[in-house]
Protein backbone atom coordinates (compact mmCIF):
# COMPACT_ATOMS: atom_id res chain seq x y z
CA UNK A 1 0.00 0.00 0.00
CA UNK A 2 2.67 2.40 -0.76
CA UNK A 3 0.47 4.51 -2.54
CA UNK A 4 -0.99 5.86 1.25
CA UNK A 5 2.31 7.70 1.63
CA UNK A 6 2.61 11.26 2.02
CA UNK A 7 -0.36 13.73 1.78
CA UNK A 8 -4.13 11.91 0.94
CA UNK A 9 -6.86 14.84 1.22
CA UNK A 10 -10.41 14.33 2.47
CA UNK A 11 -12.69 15.65 -0.55
CA UNK A 12 -15.25 17.83 0.44
CA UNK A 13 -18.69 17.83 -1.69
CA UNK A 14 -19.38 21.85 -2.60
CA UNK A 15 -22.63 22.57 -3.11
CA UNK A 16 -24.12 25.21 -4.93
CA UNK A 17 -26.41 27.99 -3.00
CA UNK A 18 -29.23 26.19 -3.55
CA UNK A 19 -28.14 23.39 -1.69
CA UNK A 20 -27.31 20.79 -4.35
CA UNK A 21 -24.27 19.21 -5.35
CA UNK A 22 -22.36 21.35 -7.40
CA UNK A 23 -20.57 18.78 -9.74
CA UNK A 24 -18.19 21.82 -11.57
CA UNK A 25 -17.07 23.01 -8.46
CA UNK A 26 -15.82 19.30 -7.35
CA UNK A 27 -13.98 18.88 -10.70
CA UNK A 28 -12.27 21.92 -9.57
CA UNK A 29 -11.78 21.08 -6.14
CA UNK A 30 -10.12 17.71 -7.48
CA UNK A 31 -7.79 19.18 -10.13
CA UNK A 32 -6.48 21.44 -7.67
CA UNK A 33 -5.34 18.56 -5.04
CA UNK A 34 -3.75 17.06 -8.22
CA UNK A 35 -2.05 19.85 -9.51
CA UNK A 36 -1.09 20.90 -6.24
CA UNK A 37 1.13 17.97 -5.81
CA UNK A 38 -1.28 15.54 -3.42
CA UNK A 39 -0.90 12.33 -3.19
CA UNK A 40 -4.19 10.07 -3.14
CA UNK A 41 -7.91 11.86 -2.55
CA UNK A 42 -9.98 10.53 -0.29
CA UNK A 43 -14.05 10.53 -1.48
CA UNK A 44 -17.08 10.49 0.49
CA UNK A 45 -15.47 10.82 4.08
CA UNK A 46 -17.04 13.05 6.68
CA UNK A 47 -15.24 16.08 5.45
CA UNK A 48 -17.36 15.06 2.28
CA UNK A 49 -20.42 15.62 4.59
CA UNK A 50 -21.63 11.98 3.35
CA UNK A 51 -23.81 11.52 5.85
CA UNK A 52 -25.85 14.67 4.30
CA UNK A 53 -25.65 12.75 0.80
CA UNK A 54 -28.43 10.56 -0.38
CA UNK A 55 -27.84 7.22 -2.49
CA UNK A 56 -27.90 9.02 -5.73
CA UNK A 57 -25.74 12.14 -4.31
CA UNK A 58 -23.22 9.35 -3.68
CA UNK A 59 -22.78 7.78 -6.69
CA UNK A 60 -22.96 11.55 -8.35
CA UNK A 61 -20.21 12.44 -6.25
CA UNK A 62 -18.03 9.16 -6.80
CA UNK A 63 -18.43 9.39 -10.65
CA UNK A 64 -17.07 13.16 -11.04
CA UNK A 65 -13.98 11.98 -8.94
CA UNK A 66 -13.59 9.25 -10.47
CA UNK A 67 -14.24 10.57 -14.02
CA UNK A 68 -12.11 14.07 -13.53
CA UNK A 69 -9.01 12.13 -11.67
CA UNK A 70 -8.87 9.97 -15.09
CA UNK A 71 -6.55 7.72 -12.86
CA UNK A 72 -3.67 10.24 -11.72
CA UNK A 73 -4.10 9.68 -8.29
CA UNK A 74 -4.88 6.61 -5.99
CA UNK A 75 -8.55 6.77 -4.53
CA UNK A 76 -9.68 5.57 -1.09
CA UNK A 77 -13.38 5.69 -0.50
CA UNK A 78 -15.07 6.41 2.53
CA UNK A 79 -17.65 3.42 3.81
CA UNK A 80 -18.22 3.71 7.63
CA UNK A 81 -20.97 4.00 10.42
CA UNK A 82 -22.47 2.52 13.20
CA UNK A 83 -24.86 -0.23 11.38
CA UNK A 84 -22.69 -3.20 11.46
CA UNK A 85 -24.88 -5.29 9.02
CA UNK A 86 -25.72 -2.38 6.62
CA UNK A 87 -21.86 -1.55 5.65
CA UNK A 88 -21.42 -5.51 5.31
CA UNK A 89 -23.99 -5.06 2.60
CA UNK A 90 -22.56 -2.04 1.56
CA UNK A 91 -19.06 -3.35 0.87
CA UNK A 92 -20.71 -6.62 -0.82
CA UNK A 93 -22.51 -4.57 -3.24
CA UNK A 94 -20.50 -1.45 -4.12
CA UNK A 95 -18.73 -0.70 -7.41
CA UNK A 96 -14.76 -0.56 -5.65
CA UNK A 97 -12.73 -1.01 -9.03
CA UNK A 98 -11.75 2.45 -9.37
CA UNK A 99 -10.71 2.39 -5.75
CA UNK A 100 -7.44 1.46 -4.00
CA UNK A 101 -8.76 1.08 -0.19
CA UNK A 102 -11.70 1.42 1.97
CA UNK A 103 -11.50 3.88 4.75
CA UNK A 104 -13.98 3.09 7.32
CA UNK A 105 -14.53 5.20 10.70
CA UNK A 106 -15.01 3.62 14.17
CA UNK A 107 -18.49 3.31 14.65
CA UNK A 108 -19.82 6.25 16.65
CA UNK A 109 -22.80 7.57 19.36
CA UNK A 110 -23.27 3.74 19.84
CA UNK A 111 -19.77 3.92 21.90
CA UNK A 112 -18.91 0.06 22.01
CA UNK A 113 -16.60 -1.88 23.97
CA UNK A 114 -13.39 -2.80 22.12
CA UNK A 115 -14.54 -5.96 21.65
CA UNK A 116 -17.16 -4.29 19.82
CA UNK A 117 -15.23 -2.76 17.69
CA UNK A 118 -13.09 -5.33 16.90
CA UNK A 119 -15.83 -8.02 15.96
CA UNK A 120 -17.20 -5.10 13.64
CA UNK A 121 -13.96 -4.33 12.02
CA UNK A 122 -13.02 -8.36 11.82
CA UNK A 123 -16.64 -8.57 9.83
CA UNK A 124 -15.92 -5.74 8.00
CA UNK A 125 -12.84 -7.37 6.70
CA UNK A 126 -14.39 -10.50 6.01
CA UNK A 127 -16.54 -9.06 3.31
CA UNK A 128 -14.40 -6.51 1.90
CA UNK A 129 -13.13 -6.75 -1.65
CA UNK A 130 -10.55 -3.99 -0.99
CA UNK A 131 -7.67 -2.93 2.04
CA UNK A 132 -9.15 -1.42 4.91
CA UNK A 133 -7.98 1.51 6.52
CA UNK A 134 -9.24 1.91 9.69
CA UNK A 135 -10.36 5.64 11.29
CA UNK A 136 -9.94 6.54 14.87
CA UNK A 137 -11.39 9.65 15.62
CA UNK A 138 -12.90 10.06 19.43
CA UNK A 139 -13.68 13.49 19.15
CA UNK A 140 -16.58 12.86 16.82
CA UNK A 141 -17.66 9.21 17.41
CA UNK A 142 -17.38 9.15 21.35
CA UNK A 143 -15.06 6.20 21.85
CA UNK A 144 -11.26 5.09 21.42
CA UNK A 145 -9.61 2.43 19.36
CA UNK A 146 -6.78 1.28 21.46
CA UNK A 147 -3.85 0.39 20.18
CA UNK A 148 -4.55 -3.28 22.29
CA UNK A 149 -7.29 -3.52 19.88
CA UNK A 150 -5.42 -2.00 16.31
CA UNK A 151 -2.63 -4.32 16.72
CA UNK A 152 -5.47 -7.34 17.30
CA UNK A 153 -6.74 -6.61 13.94
CA UNK A 154 -3.58 -5.88 12.44
CA UNK A 155 -3.05 -9.37 13.46
CA UNK A 156 -6.05 -10.82 12.77
CA UNK A 157 -7.36 -9.61 9.20
CA UNK A 158 -5.01 -9.31 6.55
CA UNK A 159 -7.12 -7.24 4.92
CA UNK A 160 -6.80 -4.47 7.43
CA UNK A 161 -3.48 -2.80 6.31
CA UNK A 162 -3.42 0.68 7.81
CA UNK A 163 -5.22 3.10 10.85
CA UNK A 164 -6.08 7.27 10.50
CA UNK A 165 -5.37 8.12 13.76
CA UNK A 166 -7.13 11.50 14.93
CA UNK A 167 -6.91 10.63 18.37
CA UNK A 168 -4.80 13.84 18.72
CA UNK A 169 -2.67 12.16 21.95
CA UNK A 170 1.23 11.77 20.74
CA UNK A 171 1.25 9.25 23.68
CA UNK A 172 -1.29 6.99 22.36
CA UNK A 173 0.18 7.78 18.76
CA UNK A 174 3.97 6.55 19.73
CA UNK A 175 2.45 3.88 21.56
CA UNK A 176 0.76 2.69 18.50
CA UNK A 177 3.49 3.13 16.10
CA UNK A 178 5.40 1.05 18.59
CA UNK A 179 3.14 -1.90 19.02
CA UNK A 180 1.55 -2.53 15.31
CA UNK A 181 3.72 -5.51 13.02
CA UNK A 182 5.50 -4.37 10.44
CA UNK A 183 3.51 -3.95 7.42
CA UNK A 184 0.56 -2.03 8.92
CA UNK A 185 0.43 1.88 8.37
CA UNK A 186 -0.28 4.41 10.91
CA UNK A 187 -1.35 8.02 8.80
CA UNK A 188 -2.31 10.63 10.52
CA UNK A 189 -5.82 11.89 10.68
CA UNK A 190 -5.15 15.36 12.12
CA UNK A 191 -3.57 18.44 10.46
CA UNK A 192 -1.94 18.88 13.28
CA UNK A 193 0.28 16.02 14.09
CA UNK A 194 0.42 15.58 10.55
CA UNK A 195 4.30 15.88 10.80
CA UNK A 196 4.70 14.65 14.38
CA UNK A 197 3.02 11.71 13.69
CA UNK A 198 5.63 11.11 10.38
CA UNK A 199 8.85 11.81 12.69
CA UNK A 200 7.98 8.79 14.97
CA UNK A 201 7.37 6.69 12.17
CA UNK A 202 3.83 7.17 10.27
CA UNK A 203 4.01 7.63 6.75
CA UNK A 204 1.57 10.61 6.30
CA UNK A 205 -1.78 12.62 6.71
CA UNK A 206 -5.47 12.31 5.47
CA UNK A 207 -5.62 15.90 5.35
CA UNK A 208 -8.05 18.80 5.20
CA UNK A 209 -5.98 21.56 5.04
CA UNK A 210 -4.04 19.92 2.31
CA UNK A 211 -6.90 20.51 -0.56
CA UNK A 212 -7.14 24.03 0.55
CA UNK A 213 -3.22 24.43 0.46
CA UNK A 214 -2.09 21.41 -1.65
CA UNK A 215 1.27 22.96 -2.54
CA UNK A 216 2.17 23.51 1.17
CA UNK A 217 0.51 20.95 3.08
CA UNK A 218 2.62 18.36 0.16
CA UNK A 219 5.91 19.64 0.95
CA UNK A 220 5.75 19.66 5.00
CA UNK A 221 5.16 16.26 4.33
CA UNK A 222 7.67 15.32 1.65
CA UNK A 223 10.29 16.96 3.85
CA UNK A 224 9.03 15.15 7.12
CA UNK A 225 8.96 11.98 5.02
CA UNK A 226 12.89 12.90 3.91
CA UNK A 227 14.38 13.47 7.31
CA UNK A 228 14.72 17.07 6.91
CA UNK A 229 13.01 17.91 9.62
CA UNK A 230 14.31 21.29 10.42
CA UNK A 231 12.67 22.71 7.38
CA UNK A 232 9.44 20.64 7.46
CA UNK A 233 9.24 22.29 11.22
CA UNK A 234 9.35 25.55 9.80
CA UNK A 235 6.88 24.58 7.09
CA UNK A 236 4.23 23.15 10.33
CA UNK A 237 4.65 26.61 11.90
CA UNK A 238 3.71 28.49 8.97
CA UNK A 239 0.62 26.60 8.36
CA UNK A 240 -0.68 25.72 12.40
CA UNK A 241 -2.72 29.33 12.48
CA UNK A 242 -4.53 27.88 9.16
CA UNK A 243 -4.65 24.20 10.72
CA UNK A 244 -6.14 26.09 13.56
CA UNK A 245 -8.58 28.63 11.67
CA UNK A 246 -10.39 26.00 9.31
CA UNK A 247 -11.91 23.87 12.11
CA UNK A 248 -12.76 27.06 14.96
CA UNK A 249 -16.13 26.14 13.62
CA UNK A 250 -16.51 23.37 12.51
CA UNK A 251 -15.31 21.16 9.53
CA UNK A 252 -15.62 21.19 6.74
CA UNK A 253 -17.30 25.07 7.20
CA UNK A 254 -13.57 26.04 7.51
CA UNK A 255 -12.18 24.27 4.46
CA UNK A 256 -14.76 25.38 2.32
CA UNK A 257 -14.67 29.18 3.15
CA UNK A 258 -10.71 28.47 1.90
CA UNK A 259 -12.32 27.33 -1.41
CA UNK A 260 -14.94 30.51 -1.56
CA UNK A 261 -11.83 32.48 -1.17
CA UNK A 262 -10.46 30.93 -3.88
CA UNK A 263 -13.09 31.32 -6.29
CA UNK A 264 -13.25 27.57 -6.52
CA UNK A 265 -16.87 26.92 -4.77
CA UNK A 266 -18.95 28.44 -2.66
CA UNK A 267 -18.68 27.72 1.27
CA UNK A 268 -22.45 25.96 1.42
CA UNK A 269 -22.82 23.18 4.00
CA UNK A 270 -25.57 21.32 5.06
CA UNK A 271 -27.63 21.15 8.00
CA UNK A 272 -27.21 20.65 10.62
CA UNK A 273 -23.57 22.48 9.77
CA UNK A 274 -23.67 26.14 9.21
CA UNK A 275 -21.47 28.01 7.09
CA UNK A 276 -18.56 29.55 8.75
CA UNK A 277 -19.16 33.53 9.94
CA UNK A 278 -18.06 36.24 7.97
CA UNK A 279 -15.50 37.38 10.41
CA UNK A 280 -14.29 33.68 10.69
CA UNK A 281 -14.38 33.65 6.71
CA UNK A 282 -12.46 36.68 6.18
CA UNK A 283 -9.66 35.54 8.58
CA UNK A 284 -9.37 32.67 6.90
CA UNK A 285 -9.16 34.55 3.04
CA UNK A 286 -6.30 36.49 4.92
CA UNK A 287 -4.65 34.01 5.87
CA UNK A 288 -4.57 31.91 2.71
CA UNK A 289 -3.65 35.49 0.95
CA UNK A 290 -0.83 36.89 2.78
CA UNK A 291 0.96 33.43 3.56
CA UNK A 292 4.34 33.32 2.61
CA UNK A 293 6.72 30.52 2.64
CA UNK A 294 9.52 29.40 0.70
CA UNK A 295 8.42 26.63 -1.25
Amino acid sequence: MEQLYGTGVALVTPFKKDGSVDVEALRRVVRYSIDGGIDYLVVLGTTGESVTLNAEEKKLVVATVIDENKGSLPLVIGIGGNNTSLLVEELRNAELDAFDAVLSVSPYYNKPTQEGIYQHYKLLASVSPKPIILYNVPGRTGSNVLPSTVVRLAQDCPNIVAIKEACGNMDQIRQLLKEVPAGFYVISGDDSTALPTVVEGGIGVISVLGQGMPVEMSKMMQLGLNGDYEDAFQLHHALSPGMDLIFEEGNPAGIKAIFESLGISTAVVRLPLIEATPALKARIANFVRSFAVSI
